[in-house]
């Protein structure tokens, strides 16, 4: 009988390993469930959550080469970080900056250090990566996007814009606004219902912004008692996306982690946003409204659309099972502003990494030989009961169609059907009453036979809701 052998170890890279503590993080998985996903040890998890901040440390510094799996210290580290500090000068100053030039500047760093060191070439290429150094084009960039339109029969593989070469997949960001029906029922659309939703994400899919959700109300009754912390994305009571204050602020993020990014963007957007001041960390690339591909692809953003969608109908088919007899478009009715930052929140976080990725290569947005996933684009259309596949389809692009006109009614929730407070608004819920509401949860849960991954995710829930409760 032949021994099995032993195990080969699969080592993470920096990106994976920041993959792992976002999943820990946000999704309350246990770190066995992330092991198995990322087909390693549940001891290897544990010591990378031992190096958390080191490990955010490397990823923010924006210099650690993020496709490495393992950090190997150089003997000459004061050499190291002197050569690396003048090599961002000198590409700050659009110095051309060749191998040996380096190879000259850390002997002559070394010298002045007083250590014995003649650096090689096979020093320099560890340096290299180390460091995330490449060589090549200056970082000074030219106009990403000619104004003629593109070829005819443009290949999936088309060479990248020069602009974008000068930036890592993960530094390559792209954004588009959305307009969103957000309590619409199959079939029927009112003019009230839209908001504007603003997606945001790298080619690597590694990195999706915080929603931004652009509604006409400016105080919308459903936010009373709410924290702004605890909303689950931006609210801002205008329809016009707040460009200005977005950018300035993703800027400002990107300041922080020490990076030089890419953003992808409609050429009007940018147009718009010519005069704005300060953007030292975001480079602005328009593309043109003849451009057949969008700032971020099309495929990403009706994937987060469908989930949507999907979300919605649970939602509305929930409520209808309760008032039987009741009509969709009645129930929709009391959809808030709230659910829907909830709902889109939900979508966003569903669209999967692997689609993005291979949505940004097939645009011609990112380098790569990755096709698209054909198991991920079903999985987009994936068909709620009741509806058929053409029914679902035009529901998901219901935004396209004349919507229904008609006077806009004030958003009805549950306060205004059970009557509310003296002043309309629903009396806010105490902790006794989420106490109570976690017993009544778990009672029908019990007696409505429910899977044990559903109890998995009800105790995280009573876990939070009571540590929330001692606060």
């Amino acid at each position: 009988m032949e021994l099995c052998g032993k195990k080969k170890l699969h080592a993470l890279s920096l990106a994976e390993k920041i993959q792992v503590l976002e999943l820990l993080d946000e999704s309350k998985m246990s770190q066995s469930e992330v092991a198995r996903r990322f087909q390693v040890s549940q001891p290897q998890i544990s010591r990378i959550c031992k190096n958390k901040e080191k490990l955010l440390a490397d990823w923010c510094s924006g210099t650690a080469n993020r496709e490495r799996k393992r950090k190997r210290e150089s003997k000459y580290s004061g050499i190291d970080e002197a050569l690396l500090c003048w090599y961002h000068i000198a590409r700050a100053k659009a110095w051309d900056v060749t191998g040996p030039m380096l190879l000259h500047k850390a002997k002559e760093l070394a010298d002045i250090l007083g250590q014995d060191f003649v650096p090689s070439i096979g020093w320099l290429v560890r340096w290299k990566r180390r460091n995330n150094v490449g060589f090549g084009a200056r970082h000074i960039l030219a106009p990403p996007f000619p104004p003629e339109p593109p070829p005819p029969t443009p290949t999936p593989q088309a060479q990248l814009p020069l602009s974008l070469k000068d930036f890592s997949p993960e530094d390559i960001f792209g954004c588009v606004e959305v307009p969103l029906l957000y309590r619409a029922v199959p079939g029927r659309a009112g003019t009230c219902d839209r908001v504007q939703v603003l997606l945001c994400a790298n080619s690597r899919g590694t990195e999706k912004r915080r929603l931004l959700v652009c509604g006409p109300q400016a105080a919308p009754r459903c936010f009373f008692g709410v924290s702004s912390e605890a909303l689950p994305a931006s609210y801002h009571p205008d329809l016009a996306i707040p460009w200005s204050e977005w950018l300035s602020q993703f800027d400002r993020d990107m300041g922080r982690q020490g990076r030089q990014v890419a953003l992808l963007m409609a050429a009007r957007v940018v147009e718009e946003v010519a005069g704005l001041p300060g953007l030292c960390h975001v480079r602005l690339l328009p593309l043109s409204a003849a451009s057949p591909t969008q700032p971020l692809p099309s495929s990403v953003v009706r994937a987060f659309k469908a989930h949507y969608r999907r979300r919605l109908l649970s939602k509305l088919a929930a409520a209808q099972s309760e008032r039987a007899g009741t009509l969709l478009a009645e129930i929709g009715a009391g959809i808030t502003v709230l659910d829907a930052l909830h709902m889109a929140a939900a979508a966003w976080a569903k669209v999967p990494l692997q689609l993005i990725v291979s949505s940004f290569i097939q645009e011609g947005l990112a380098p790569g030989k990755t096709p698209v996933a054909q198991d991920q684009a079903s999985e987009v259309l994936q068909v709620p009961g009741g509806l058929s596949l053409e029914e679902f389809s035009r529901f998901v692009d219901l935004e396209s169609e004349e919507p229904v006109s008609g006077a806009c009614k004030e958003e009805v929730g549950p306060a205004d059907e059970a009557g509310g407070g003296e002043d309309g608004f629903e009396p806010l819920p105490t902790k006794a009453d989420a106490l109570q509401a976690l017993g009544t949860l778990r009672r029908w849960l019990e007696c409505s036979g429910t899977t044990p991954e559903l109890f998995e995710n009800f105790y995280a829930c009573e876990e939070g809701v009571e540590r929330l409760c001692c606060l």
